[in-house]
């Protein structure tokens, strides 16, 4: 989970986020799609066959695309291959403004499972985690993982078939439950870093032989679904909930 924000409002005054306010499916072949997503941390390949290409070829990379635009409840649906490696995170992460987050998580040494997990305004409580195994695995093809995501529920697919649904109230009296404008990350990030806590380093699975790579993981399209139809999110107050965002046509 990330841990900073360029402007945090639940104790400051933000500029609005721009929204995406419609429906589009990206797919990632010869070229990134211009002036929409964002690379950071190292480079985002692009392949007619593959998709996009994340690649860690050595220690301090960790490529990511980040969308310019946000969503106000809505749903996204990713077709993904994740990496394999020891310590190797693959991720598919929800983030707002004031770190609200939802995730799909794939660890390198587990290739048969993928993991869901949500925070409220930066809470940190790995409990909430979940693990699901997935037919054939998560790195040997490419499967659709979706979230979608409402006022009443977070529901998580895997292939079509639901394997998870959190409800407000079961989300620390609705206090934790993800519920602000959310930017789209896929990014693919080194767990078991030396230079890492050692609690994140045994969650990710161990230390990463970076010798033994490239580790890469491929995005072959995101379809982003914005349930508002506005053109700027902004916060009314301090308060992170949902109420308060303001949608301006």
């Amino acid at each position: 989970m990330r841990l900073t924000t360029d402007c945090n409002p639940l104790n400051a005054t933000c500029p609005a986020d721009p929204a995406l306010g419609t429906s589009h499916t990206f797919i990632f072949n010869d070229t990134q799609p211009e002036g929409v997503f964002k690379t950071t941390a190292g480079t985002v390949d692009f392949d007619a066959e593959k998709g996009a290409v994340f690649t860690i070829n050595k220690r301090g990379e960790s490529p990511t695309l980040i969308s310019n635009f946000y969503f106000f409840w809505g749903k996204t649906e990713v077709i993904l291959k994740a990496a394999p490696g020891q310590g190797i995170v693959s991720s598919i992460v929800w983030m707002s403004d004031l770190l609200d987050e939802v995730d799909w998580e794939f660890l390198g040494g587990k290739p048969e499972n993928a993991s869901t997990n949500y925070f409220g305004k930066a809470r940190q409580d790995f409990r909430n985690a979940g693990y699901h195994p997935v037919e054939g695995g998560v790195q040997d093809d490419y499967h659709n993982y979706t979230s979608i995501w409402t006022k009443d529920k977070l529901d998580w697919y895997i292939d079509g078939e639901l394997i998870r649904t959190l409800l407000p109230e079961d989300a620390n009296s609705t206090n934790n439950y993800p519920q602000t404008p959310m930017q789209l990350s896929l990014g693919i990030w080194a767990g078991g870093d030396p230079s890492l806590p050692q609690g994140t380093i045994d969650w990710a699975g161990g230390p990463t032989d970076f010798d033994a790579g490239p580790y890469t993981m491929y995005v072959k399209s995101a379809r982003v679904e914005d349930y508002s139809t506005g053109k700027e999110y902004s916060y009314g107050d301090h308060s992170g909930s949902w109420e308060s965002i303001k949608i301006t046509e």
